[in-house]
């Protein structure tokens, strides 16, 4: 029996929350979602949101938060995830200026390990969403990403793995859930196809080159909580992307 649940972060669905935010969450809840990952709050406040959830029986995942932001506003961040129900704040991406060289990277480590043991004081978890530059980046001779984690101990960041960066950037993504085991609550569940120039292309679950089976498999071997649709860029409509990859997913018995 499968570890996690299925939800879906909701960047996937940036063009349609901007336009009815409560209205999307709705759809979401109709496909059968458990969950929901926020990238913003519809400008919602914390009650109104967490009776929502309440609402639609939908779950707060975490939320993703730019580093900016959690180093200017944590505490407000920490209180309006903690009314939600939310359980993880993640950092989902680095600009150049946080990883320009490795002595930049190792200032970043910091900064990362200061923000989750905050975190931790006030009962929220804190984790790292990566792309493919965390793989083909290097410090001091291994990958960003395994500094990252070698750096900052587990008690202060967690490891929330998109397994479709991970496949991207030539690495298996089997063997990185197997590596991370126990400090992985969270597996970011997306395809991907190379198009002819060599970029990728994130495509509905199913049609793209990444061994979805496979990854489920290893997230329930690792004790994941969830599995968490995203697609970066949607070649149908974001509804119907989203109610596509869900159809696959129930057909292949994931959700």
């Amino acid at each position: 029996m499968s570890s996690w649940k299925v939800g879906i972060q909701l960047y996937t669905l940036r063009d349609e929350t901007s336009k009815d935010f409560v209205g999307a969450l709705r759809r979401v809840a109709a496909e059968g979602f458990a969950g929901v990952e926020f990238a913003g709050y519809g400008g919602l406040e914390a009650g109104k949101l967490k009776e929502l959830l309440d609402e639609l029986g939908l779950r707060a995942i975490g939320s993703h938060v730019g580093i900016a932001r959690l180093k200017e506003a944590l505490d407000e961040e920490i209180a309006f995830n903690k009314a939600i129900g939310s359980s993880y704040i993640v950092c989902p991406y680095l600009g150049d200026e946080y990883r320009k060289d490795a002595e930049t990277w190792r200032s970043t480590f910091r900064e990362l390990e200061s923000i989750g043991r905050k975190c931790a004081e006030q009962g929220i978890a804190f984790g790292y969403h990566n792309h493919a530059f965390e793989l083909e980046e290097k410090v001091d001779g291994e990958t960003a990403l395994d500094a990252m984690f070698g750096a900052v101990p587990a008690d202060a960041l967690k490891v929330e793995l998109d397994a479709c960066w991970v496949y991207f950037a030539g690495y298996d993504p089997v063997e990185y859930i197997a590596k991370y085991k126990g400090r992985l609550p969270l597996v970011h569940f997306k395809d991907v196809r190379r198009t002819e120039d060599g970029k990728p292309l994130t495509v509905e679950l199913g049609t793209g080159d990444v061994n979805l089976p496979a990854i489920a498999e290893a997230a329930t071997q690792a004790g994941a909580e969830w599995l968490i649709y995203e697609q970066d860029f949607t070649q149908n409509p974001p509804f119907e992307a989203m109610a596509n990859s869900m159809r696959w997913m129930k057909e292949n018995g994931l959700a």
